[in-house]
């Protein structure tokens, strides 16, 4: 399950980081800050299947 959480997170980070340059591109600040949010949440995800990693070693 670790695995699949990790690439669901890259995708989420990915997917923000479209929204992000979408809204920089047309101009869409909450589109922007959508995307920021959700690189942000995915950034956080990792971070804690980096910590459950080092728990189970």
């Amino acid at each position: 399950m670790g695995k699949d959480d990790k690439l669901q997170n890259a995708g989420e980070e990915k997917l923000g980081e479209a929204k992000e340059a979408f809204g920089q591109a047309s101009g869409d600040k909450s589109m922007e800050n959508e995307g920021k949010a959700d690189q942000t949440k995915a950034d956080l995800k990792q971070a804690g299947e980096k910590v459950k990693d080092a728990f189970k070693d």
